[in-house]
């Protein structure tokens, strides 16, 4: 029984360093000049939007607009609990967000892995109507990472893209609209 135990730990493993490719790090050859070396960035990506009142309290997105230069944050935790890496990021004119995570450094291959360490919280909404913070998706408490399959590529660059959300914050004042 003991063998069969040991065979499991040896080949999981052997394969979790496959089901999470290595972030954040060089494809080193040294025969290729330094400049030529690939790097292989880490990217966060999601939506933020204004939750309808109709949907208040909710985690519903139905008639939600999407919310142009609203800010969050990306914070990213060690295995030993301690932030590796913090910035805050701006959306677009759609509401989009693209956080490249420049100088992000994983320690430990998994354990220090952007879909076990890293979060995206709701900071701040440029609309005075609509600026109180909701948890859906937990925006407020850091909406977990997932890993979509997306990736770009290019000649000596490679961006592995994750995406968190979509989160929302909320109007401050809805109307009763019910009797």
């Amino acid at each position: 029984m003991a063998s069969r135990q040991l065979i499991i730990l040896i080949l999981t493993l052997l394969l979790i360093p496959l089901a999470f490719p290595s972030i954040a790090a060089t494809e080193y050859d040294p025969k290729k000049p330094e400049e030529a070396q690939k790097k292989i960035n880490v990217v966060v990506e999601g939506m933020i939007y204004c939750q309808s009142c109709d949907h208040y309290g909710t985690w519903s997105l139905t008639d939600a607009e999407p919310i142009p230069s609203a800010k969050v944050s990306v914070i990213c935790k060690n295995h030993k609990d301690q932030v590796s890496f913090y910035k805050a990021f701006v959306t677009d004119l759609k509401g989009y967000f693209y956080a490249q995570l420049e100088g992000f450094k994983m320690g430990h291959s998994i354990l220090d892995h952007p879909l076990h360490g890293c979060h995206v919280k709701l900071v701040s909404s440029p609309l005075a109507n609509c600026s109180d913070l909701s948890n859906v998706n937990n925006g407020l408490y850091g909406a977990p990472l997932r890993f979509e399959n997306k990736r770009l590529l290019g000649k000596n660059y490679e961006a592995v893209i994750y995406a968190a959300g979509p989160l929302a914050f909320r109007p401050s004042h809805c109307p009763n609209t019910h009797s």
